[in-house]
């Protein structure tokens, strides 16, 4: 074997090169984040909307330990409380063996993805044909939820003020329901568009029904039809529908993607890739040095606002209140607080290059992405981690042998986006971008490699412990 030159030496010593996360890790280190992946994908499977994700992590938390938390109780080290905020996020808290004065260590993710949400009056007949009517919601390529199976999810408040849960679409002989398109032989026009204009919002209509009532005449008996069969499963009336949060989702499951097996294809791992395993570094992180608030929250996709998104108060207040517990002032807490804005980075498709600066992008299979900052041109809508809090964190990741990268949104004059790290570093509190690769990132189907879910729970946790 050639011994190395002087110049391969030393590129070693000063050049970075990433490689697969794989070459540094044990058959059995792979093995446990493949175990790791099959939890995650059955949390993905049980979890297609923020209510159904906050409702399992908090049903998992209780189980753990965890309890409500009570601003007039006085809590010790180890001590595990949660703060269940409208149904749609959740913050959990295990308090550190040093004084909240020291701070708090947050990882906060979101559990919304895109979808399509039911308009307030959804249910209309047209050519004896019954549809709903839908408001997208979120950042989404409307052409890529045409022609897919859908299922049907949320909650309905009748008009006698009781509630019935709504999941259809999902289970095994249920039905499925669907966006239909044009045929290619009638397209011309629908084609000659920009992929933006070619499928407007507005006719984002769900297919649900095309039989008639009974053997009885008269105008609306296919949408007659559907609203008795909906009453008959669910007790609601039409009127029920306008205060109603009913969300259409993608109908398949999470599957390995890949001959390996080392992928997984699912729909929402944006950005629930990053609330499971920081989920699970909260449940692992058992006695943490200092107090560890995990928060999974709502809205990000648009925009962080409404009193479950982080725009809001409610996890100002809570620092406020679980430092009120020992004496303190929530500003002075969030002062000397540091946190990971978990959220996912574009991983570079080599079938589209053209959109990344290949020398600043993150790739599947080399770990979890740290992202000083994301925006757009010109670091628009953007926190900007210091130099020296995104070198701790990279050092830690080092130290603990997590495999990691750095990675940008795109080029420059791309685009770009933004996650919840803006509103966290508006609190005073130090804070970066770490998450998971994603290709196909915002559409029905995205794909994640499983060495990256893995990382980043090793991640979350080594943060949450430090």
């Amino acid at each position: 074997m050639c011994e190395k030159s002087k110049a391969d030496m030393l590129k070693d010593e000063l050049f970075y090169s990433p490689e697969h996360t794989s070459y540094a890790c044990s058959e059995q280190e792979i093995k446990t984040a493949d175990e790791f992946c099959g939890d995650y994908m059955e949390f993905l499977n049980k979890c297609k909307t923020e209510r159904e994700a906050a409702a399992f992590i908090k049903e998992l938390a209780e189980k753990e330990g965890y309890v409500p938390f009570d601003p007039s109780a006085k809590y010790k080290a180890g001590d595990k409380v949660y703060s269940d905020i409208h149904s749609k996020a959740l913050i959990l808290c295990t308090f550190g063996r040093q004084g909240l004065e020291n701070g708090a260590k947050i990882v906060a993710s979101h559990i919304d993805s895109p979808r399509l949400d039911l308009k307030p009056n959804p249910l209309y007949e047209d050519s004896e044909l019954a549809l709903f009517k839908t408001h997208y919601y979120g950042g989404i390529k409307k052409y890529q939820w045409t022609a897919i199976p859908l299922s049907l999810h949320g909650v309905v408040f009748r008009r006698d003020g009781s509630s019935v849960t709504v999941r259809l679409g999902d289970g095994e002989g249920e039905p499925r329901f669907v966006v239909t398109d044009l045929l290619p032989h009638l397209d011309k026009k629908q084609a000659s568009k920009p992929l933006e204009d070619a499928i407007l919002g507005e006719n984002l209509n769900i297919l649900v029904g095309s039989r008639p009532f009974g053997q009885d005449k008269g105008s609306e008996m296919v949408k007659l039809n559907i609203m008795k069969l909906i009453n008959e499963k669910y007790g609601i009336t039409e009127a029920d529908f306008l205060s109603a949060e009913l969300e259409a989702v993608p109908a398949f499951p999470a599957v390995d993607i890949g001959f390996d097996r080392s992928m997984i294809g699912a729909y929402g791992h944006d950005d629930r890739v990053c609330a499971y395993p920081s989920v699970m570094a909260a449940f692992a992180a058992k006695a943490p040095e200092f107090t560890a608030v995990t928060v999974v929250t709502d809205k990000e996709e648009i925009g962080s606002d409404g009193n479950t998104g982080l725009n809001s108060a409610y996890l100002k207040h809570f620092i406020a209140d679980i430092a009120a517990t020992q004496g303190l002032k929530g500003r002075d807490v969030l002062r000397a607080s540091e946190c990971l804005s978990a959220d996912v980075n574009a991983g570079f498709d080599p079938t589209y290059p053209s959109v990344h600066d290949k020398m600043n992008a993150a790739f599947l299979n080399r770990g979890i992405v740290v992202t000083k900052y994301t925006g757009a041109r010109g670091k628009s809508g953007t926190n900007d981690a210091n130099a020296e809090y995104a070198a701790k964190i990279q050092r830690l990741f080092d130290v603990e042998k997590v495999a990691w990268q750095t990675g940008e949104l795109g080029k420059v004059d791309e685009g770009g986006g933004g996650t919840v790290a803006k509103y966290i570093a508006n609190l005073g509190v130090q804070v970066i971008d770490v998450g998971v690769p994603v290709l196909s990132m915002h559409a029905p189907f995205e794909v994640v490699a499983k060495l990256d879910v893995y990382a980043a729970f090793k991640g979350f946790k080594a943060f949450l412990e430090s």
